[in-house]
C-alpha cells in the first residue's frame, strides 16, 4: 500500500510502498479517508522527541484519522466492517498518512454522524488534548475563568468550544484579524497578542491552557488566582510526564531539571504547572462525538490537501498561524489541492 514515510530524522517525507498493516486480535483495520496534520508530525520528523520517543525507521507519520472499518481482529466486539470511525492511534502505532492502518479497538470511536470524514479526520488529537486539559486535568467547572492561548489554532479553537460548553468564562489570545472568528467560537474576551500583553489585562484566572511555549507558560502563572493551574502542551516536560512515559533515570532527571524553574515559580505564587502530552482514548473520543452531534463542538478545517501532497500539508502546518487544522483528504484529486473549507 502507499504511505508517506521518513527514513531518518530531518529527512524528507516521501511516498513509499509499504507492507499491509498486521491486524492483531484486538485491532481494527481502517481504510483511511482523511488524516489531520499536526505540528507534532513535523516535530517528530525533525527529531525533537527522539530522546523520549525513539521511533524505528522507516516511519509512517500521521496522528489523526477518519475512515471505514474493513476488517476486525478475532477478539474485537465493538466494531464491524463498514463502521465509520475516527481515532488518534496510541504511542508507537502512529502512521495515518497511509491508505490503511490497524488501530487498537480501545483507541477507536464511531465517527460523529453529523460531520464529514474530512472534519472528523481533523479532530482526534486536538479534541483529546482539549478534553484531557480542561476536563481530566483542569476539572473546569461552570463559572470558572479559563485562558486559552492561540485560540485560532487547532487545539485552541476546540478548547474554546469545550470550555464554553462547560460554562466557563473564556479568554483567548489571537491576532486582530481572528478576533471576530474566535468570538463566534465562544470566546468572551480576546487579547490581540500583537498589540496587548495578556498579563496586563487578565487576573484571577482558574486555568490557563498554553500551546505556545517559550516565555508564555511562566507569564501565564501571573494571571492565575491562588490554587490556579497552567497546563502546557508546548512548554517544558515535568516529572509526572517522565513517570507516565516510563523514562530512564537520566531522562527523568533531565525533565525534572527542564521544568524546575517554572515549577519553583509556580510554588512561590501558590499555583501549579503541569505538562500534558495527550494520550489516545477511544472512550473520550466517543464522548466528544456526542458533543459534536449535539452541536456543542464543531471541527475547524483550514487547508485541505490530496494524499499525494502530504509533504506540502506537513509544511503548511509547520508554519502555524492559520485557522483550524490542515487535513489530508485521501479521496481528493490533485487538481483540488489547497482547497479552503469554510467552517
Amino acid at each position: 500500500m502507499k504511505a508517506f514515510v521518513i527514513d531518518r530524522y530531518k529527512g524528507p517525507l516521501r511516498q513509499a510502498e509499504v507492507a499491509e498493516p498486521a491486524v492483531g486480535a484486538h485491532d481494527v483495520l481502517v481504510e483511511v479517508k482523511a488524516a489531520g496534520v499536526n505540528q507534532l508530525d513535523e516535530k517528530i520528523r525533525l527529531g525533537e522527541f527522539r530522546q523520549i520517543m525513539p521511533y524505528r525507521m522507516a516511519l509512517i507519520l500521521g496522528h489523526d484519522l477518519a475512515g471505514v472499518v474493513t476488517a476486525v481482529g478475532a477478539e474485537v466486539r465493538q466494531f464491524q466492517p463498514g463502521d465509520e470511525v475516527y481515532a488518534r492511534p496510541a504511542g508507537d502505532r502512529i502512521g495515518t498518512f497511509a491508505e490503511r492502518i490497524a488501530v487498537h479497538e480501545d483507541d477507536l470511536a464511531l465517527k460523529p454522524a453529523s460531520i464529514s470524514m474530512r472534519e472528523a479526520g481533523s479532530l482526534p488529537l486536538v479534541a483529546l488534548t482539549a478534553w484531557q486539559a480542561l476536563v481530566e486535568r483542569g476539572n473546569v467547572e461552570r463559572g470558572q475563568r479559563v485562558l486559552i492561548h492561540a485560540g485560532a489554532g487547532g487545539v485552541g479553537s476546540t478548547a474554546i468550544q469545550l470550555a464554553k460548553h462547560i460554562g466557563a468564562f473564556v479568554a483567548t489570545t489571537a491576532s486582530a484579524s481572528n478576533t471576530g472568528w474566535v468570538r463566534e467560537l465562544g470566546a468572551d474576551l480576546v487579547i490581540d497578542y500583537r498589540s496587548q500583553d495578556f498579563e496586563d489585562v487578565l487576573h484571577d484566572y482558574d486555568l490557563v491552557l498554553d500551546s505556545v511555549g517559550g516565555e508564555n507558560p511562566e507569564k501565564s502563572l501571573r494571571v492565575l488566582r491562588p490554587g490556579g493551574k497552567v497546563i502546557g502542551i508546548a512548554g517544558p516536560p515535568d516529572p509526572r510526564f517522565a513517570k507516565e512515559l516510563g523514562a530512564s533515570a537520566p531522562l527523568r532527571l533531565a525533565m525534572t531539571v527542564l521544568s524546575s524553574r517554572i515549577r519553583r515559580k509556580a510554588r512561590r505564587r501558590n499555583v501549579s504547572y503541569e505538562f500534558l502530552f495527550m494520550r489516545a482514548d477511544g472512550g473520550q473520543l466517543q464522548k466528544i462525538s456526542s458533543l459534536v452531534d449535539a452541536g456543542a463542538i464543531r471541527p475547524v478545517v483550514g487547508q485541505v490537501f490530496p494524499f499525494d501532497q502530504a509533504p506540502h500539508a506537513v509544511s503548511a502546518t509547520g508554519t502555524g498561524g492559520g485557522r483550524g487544522k490542515v487535513v489530508i483528504d485521501n479521496e481528493l484529486g490533485t487538481s483540488q489541492r489547497n482547497e479552503q473549507e469554510s467552517s
